[in-house]
């Protein structure tokens, strides 16, 4: 594959080995929807379906291992963030697929450092990669999918989009007495003005 020092089988191999099957099964489904995401919004495909398929790479890494990575190799992974056992991964992720995988391409890894909480100012690639993830068809549920996807597929806009995945997500935290990082107001906030959402 381009980007990646490793063929298509080898991440495939990787990625059995060390993920549990739905997650194996999700990182194709993100991967499928990712490209079909970037043709939809002329970026690059190759580029989306390497970034989906590693984008969980890390996922099934115990907590203890995740923490020991970012402390001694990502001193740049906020306190917050660190808070959340299910945000860690992705900053692993895209160490993994820099250091194992040979990934060098920065919107690559920008996209997989940034799938789960995102960032301010994400660019059409990162916003891609981050909706790929929350409504690919293989694993994710429905009725979380189709609160979602009707922005991006029928209405060809992925800010509405990441709009409506951040409500869901942020009535999810609510509801289940979770913490939510202060970089998710913000970039909530931020599509809201964004959009003029009153």
């Amino acid at each position: 594959m381009d980007y990646t020092k490793y063929s298509e089988e080898e991440i495939l191999k990787w990625l059995k080995e060390n993920l549990d099957e739905k997650r194996y099964n999700h990182s194709i489904g993100t991967a499928l929807c990712a490209k079909k995401l970037a043709e939809k919004f002329n970026v690059n495909t190759d580029k989306a379906y390497l970034a989906g398929l590693l984008h969980d790479c890390a996922k099934c890494f115990s907590t203890e291992k995740l923490l020991d990575i970012i402390r001694k190799n990502l001193p740049e992974v906020s306190e917050d963030e660190q808070a959340s056992y299910k945000t860690l991964h992705a900053p692993v992720s895209s160490y993994i697929s820099k250091t194992v995988f040979g990934v060098n391409d920065s919107e690559i890894l920008s996209s997989i450092r940034f799938h789960t909480i995102g960032k301010l100012s994400m660019t059409t690639f990162e916003k891609i990669i981050f909706l790929a993830d929350k409504i690919e068809e293989k694993t994710r549920k429905p009725e979380f999918r189709n609160k979602i996807a009707p922005f991006i597929e029928e209405e060809n806009n992925l800010d509405k989009g990441l709009l409506a995945s951040y409500k869901e997500t942020i009535k999810s935290l609510c509801d289940r007495n979770l913490r939510i990082c202060p970089l998710t107001i913000d970039i909530y906030n931020e599509l809201l003005k964004e959009l003029n959402v009153n």
